[in-house]
């Protein structure tokens, strides 16, 4: 049976923490706290509304989170500069051990694809951008169930899109959100734990497997 491996995107190919510098530009040295308090707010947002029912995507998310990152922050930035953030957004570096470790993992029989909260339009310019593109089968987003990880649907969304079995189809995440949630509905699951200070939710759930490096996943996914 074929193996797929869905990819998430933000936090795992792709670095959120890559805005800083352009923060940096805007709000000094304060940079490196307003990224990390706007990344947390948008995965909140992402929650509330798969949880709500109230779809907004994930672009409007990340505007929204940007906004309330600034009021409580009392960051002056203003419009055409929160426009300037969000372009950057879509330019996201990818993490440098990225392309040599996708590389790696790929093998006869295995199919690889992204697998992210984004828009499909945006995700493919990112992965463009990220020179990711030619690395993968494609790209799979939550758009088209109108809801975000880590709701079941849009795990069984990814397995119809590709037509994959949950048992021979491998999740890596840099989120636990996301293994917990593809763990639920019955994939293989790989951590990827760039931080060792990173602490795995407590729920009684492990991931198939940790590792600290992309490149580690090589020999070890079946």
């Amino acid at each position: 049976m074929t193996t797929t491996i869905a990819f998430d995107v933000y936090g795992t190919l792709i670095d959120p923490m890559g805005i800083v510098a352009k923060l940096g530009e805007l709000v000094g040295d304060r940079g490196a706290a307003a990224a990390r308090t706007w990344r947390d707010k948008q995965i909140e947002y992402l929650f509330r509304r798969g949880l709500m029912g109230r779809y907004e995507d994930f672009t409007v998310c990340t505007r929204q989170a940007l906004d309330y990152t600034c009021r409580l922050m009392q960051l002056e930035i203003p419009d055409p500069g929160r426009e300037v953030l969000m372009a950057q957004y879509r330019q996201l570096p990818a993490y440098p051990d990225v392309t040599e470790a996708l590389g790696q993992i790929r093998a006869p029989g295995c199919r690889m694809y992204a697998f992210s909260n984004g828009e499909p339009n945006e995700l493919a310019a990112l992965m463009r951008h990220a020179g990711l593109d030619a690395d993968l089968d494609g790209i799979v987003s939550v758009h088209d169930v109108q809801s975000f990880k880590p709701d079941p649907r849009v795990y069984r969304h990814f397995l119809d899109a590709t037509k994959s079995a949950a048992e021979h189809t491998w999740l890596v995440s840099g989120n636990p959100f996301d293994v917990l949630g593809a763990a639920a509905c019955g994939w293989k699951t790989a951590w990827l734990r760039r931080d060792p200070a990173a602490t795995f939710d407590p729920w009684g759930v492990e991931p198939t497997l940790a590792v600290g490096r992309l490149g580690e996943l090589a020999s070890r996914l079946d």
